[in-house]
């Protein structure tokens, strides 16, 4: 295969792979942060979030759009293969010349391709263009229009520096992120209330590894790509460092929870705490019964 069909089928690949982060609603992940719910018998709750948020890198999506773009506008020679031994071989100028006359005649269906795949990635981002420059800044601010987002200050590569914080009463279910216009299929905290006055806390946002994050995996995968000369480039898709801490603080009574240490008595009352790392197997959760 040569150099110039493998950075070909790797734009390709790679926008494939974002598109389809997309349309599965994984677009979130937690960086460094420090995170706290606050659980009360009557009935109140305040939830904090201090640290960071990547959103897959709109920049970097655009550019592997265009890449993947650029690569489909050009012929690439397909391999071709001995009847008998299946082995590579060199292919005939005939054909060569019908690989070529079925590429071209496919340039409508490509472009119609292309035009869908924008479509879908403008209507996942709530109508963000991500070939926008400006288009993280409107990301920002249409978050600080919301409720609880007392800052959100953008710091380049996808990587967002924010300070969330609500409070209210517990008479519905909780989660955390919701992003106006923006699928929540990758909440980190969830919190649920069951009819027998307990509360189930589970954070899968906080664990990658046991939940089989398809964003880091496909990050972290797509860190190295192929460059012009066909070396190595390691930092097309920086991977937000994961390390963290999420407490959960209660005057109510612990049932159940997958902390290492368990409750710590404090004046403010029980307290949970998880430490949050890249190497964290198992999301944190815990059941809690605030009314008889």
């Amino acid at each position: 295969m040569t150099i110039s069909t493998t950075i070909r089928r790797t734009a390709i690949a790679g926008f494939a792979c974002a598109a389809a982060l997309l349309l599965t609603g994984c677009l979130l992940s937690p960086g460094r942060f420090t995170s706290q719910l606050e659980l009360r018998k009557s009935g109140t709750f305040v939830y904090s979030y201090d640290g960071e948020i990547y959103l897959l890198a709109l920049s970097k999506l655009a550019d592997l759009g265009n890449a993947a773009e650029d690569a489909a506008d050009e012929f690439v020679e397909q391999s071709c293969y001995d009847d008998e031994t299946f082995e590579d071989r060199e292919c005939t100028e005939e054909e060569l010349a019908k690989q070529k006359s079925d590429w071209e005649q496919r340039a409508e269906e490509r472009q119609r391709e292309r035009e869908r795949e924008a479509e879908m990635t403008r209507a996942m981002l709530g109508g963000i263009d991500p070939a926008d420059p400006e288009a993280a800044q409107e990301f920002a601010e249409r978050l600080q229009r919301q409720a609880g987002w007392e800052s959100v200050e953008y710091k380049g590569d996808g990587l967002f520096q924010v300070s969330f914080r609500v409070a209210g009463r517990l008479d519905h279910d909780f989660v955390f992120p919701t992003i106006e216009r923006l699928p929540t299929f990758n909440f980190f905290v969830l919190v649920a209330r069951r009819d027998n006055g307990t509360v189930r806390i589970d954070a899968p946002g906080f664990a990658p590894q046991s939940s089989g994050s398809p964003f880091r995996e496909m990050m972290a995968g797509m860190a190295g790509s192929v460059a012009s000369d066909g070396s190595v480039e390691q930092d097309t898709f920086p991977v937000p460092e994961l390390n963290g801490t999420f407490r959960v603080v209660t005057d109510g009574e612990i049932l159940a929870n997958n902390t290492d240490e368990g409750p710590a008595e404090t004046e403010a009352g029980q307290v949970l705490e998880w430490k949050i790392t890249k190497r964290t197997q198992v999301p944190p959760t815990a059941l809690i019964k605030l009314t008889d």
